[in-house]
């Protein structure tokens, strides 16, 4: 079996890893200004997923820049000195390619689909958008407006409201508690010198990762990479090193702001339906336990046969949607339960919720469990990798996070050697923790407070 591929910081240009269940190449290469180019060359593909990340997201916001990720992810599609917004749009419908972006809390993704034939044209047009965004004034207040616009449209989405004020309420006032997109306010306060300022400061050499996979010549996108960011104006310093990757683990400078207590909120809705969300403080995206905790959200919330799934609606018709999630960050990370249900039986589902969570936690789970729940971990990785698009962006995650790429035997193997023992251990040191109750709903009176006691 391969080795898992170390990301150091610098590391050998060109270096390979064959992935041993397709035949598929993973290379890796430092360019001058320490930019990062890795690619995943897939046999018998015609497309190619192709990206450029930044590993900076909205947690790296300073005071006054609030929002300011997120208006660059919209403002990179409108233009730059050779192409207009319609140009960049055009380019893509032109070969029948997908472009879009992402915004993350610790970094920002623009990336592209195409048929091999067209990666040129997408690497060039990508990294035109990076390196030369205009950030022109009228459109900036003009996109001001659409981000508005979208906010408000998550604003009427129960659901995305709960799970935005369930990171506050785990997150408290650490950077990572802020929601990606920024608020109203936020994003009618800041200014255009801001938002230049955060692009000036974060979208540099030694931050940017160039991710492809799919049908693609390594030393070409490499070439292409160099090429275009010249273009652009930047310079390179040969002897420039990657940024340096963020730390995980419980130290930092923002950490003292992660809250020693949990939180309720009620956030008051005139829908049909209540949003409950029930969780807390998780483990951090550098975890080795990160695979335990996925057998442990697969078993509890990730399926149909899920205890959640099973006790909330099959047995007890309380909830038509009812799951377990986890998300982990370099210093941080959050651990919760949603069921979405009728407003009268909030107190009941909240209660099952709980149990389900204490009663993993006490008693652990059974072999069958295990076994299913490693079963599904591993089908749902073999057939999500099916997608170049999902490899593109195992690349960025892999670079920018992890520090490693493991490839899929290499997953597997992992996933598969987590014990029942582990799982009912990390189930008690999250179920210790304070707990965080959302609630979002007709409510008039202050529920979430009353039922987290």
């Amino acid at each position: 079996m391969p080795q898992p591929l170390v990301l150091g910081p610098s590391g050998a240009p060109g270096t390979q890893l064959t992935a041993e269940q397709d035949g598929s190449v993973i290379r890796r290469s430092v360019l001058p200004g320490g930019i990062r180019v890795l690619t995943e060359e897939m046999p018998g593909q015609r497309s190619t997923a192709v990206g450029a990340w930044v590993a900076v997201g909205s947690r790296d916001e300073s005071d006054g820049h609030h929002g300011s990720t997120h208006f660059l992810e919209h403002l990179l599609f409108k233009g730059t000195p050779s192409r207009s917004a319609l140009d960049i749009a055009e380019a893509f419908d032109a070969v029948g390619g997908e472009a879009n972006a992402a915004t993350g809390k610790e970094h920002t993704a623009y990336y592209a689909r195409v048929l091999d034939v067209d990666v040129p044209m997408a690497a060039e047009v990508i990294l035109d958008m990076v390196t030369s965004a205009r950030l022109d004034a009228a459109e900036l207040e003009t996109e001001r407006g659409v981000i508005l616009e979208e906010l408000a449209m998550n604003d009427d989405d129960p659901m995305d409201v709960a799970h935005e004020r369930f990171a506050l309420a785990v997150l408290g006032e650490h950077p990572l508690g802020r929601p990606i997109g920024g608020t109203p306010e936020t994003i009618r306060a800041v200014p255009r010198s801001a938002v230049l300022d955060h692009y000036g400061r974060t979208y540099v050499p030694a931050e940017l990762v160039v991710t492809a996979a799919g049908s693609v010549d390594h030393d070409a996108l490499c070439g292409r990479v160099l090429d275009a960011v010249r273009r652009g104006g930047w310079q390179l310093d040969e002897a420039a090193v990657p940024a340096a990757r963020r730390g995980n683990g419980a130290g930092g400078a923002d950490a003292a702001l992660l809250p020693s207590t949990g939180r309720a909120m009620t956030i008051t809705r005139r829908t049909e339906q209540a949003n409950v969300l029930l969780g807390g403080p998780s483990i951090t995206a550098g975890d080795e336990r990160r695979f335990t905790l996925s057998v442990l959200t697969t078993i509890l919330g990730g399926g149909m046969s899920s205890r959640l799934f099973q006790e909330v609606r099959e047995k007890r018709g309380l909830a038509y949607a009812t799951y377990a999630f986890a998300s982990s960050y370099a210093e941080a990370g959050t651990f919760g339960l949603y069921a979405g249900c009728a407003p009268g039986n909030v107190e009941a589902v909240t209660e099952l919720l709980g149990q389900e969570w204490q009663r993993l936690a006490d008693r652990g789970i059974t072999q069958d469990e295990l076994e299913r729940g490693i079963g599904q971990l591993r089908g749902n990785m073999v057939l999500g990798l099916e997608d170049n698009g999902s490899r593109m962006s195992r690349l960025g995650r892999a670079e920018i996070v992890h520090g490693e790429f493991v490839g899929l035997d290499e997953l597997i193997a992992r996933i598969s050697e987590v014990t029942a023992e582990q799982v009912r251990e990390l189930a008690a040191e999250l179920a210790a923790a304070p707990r965080s109750l959302v609630v979002v709903g007709p409510f008039e009176d202050d529920v979430a407070a009353r039922l987290l006691g």
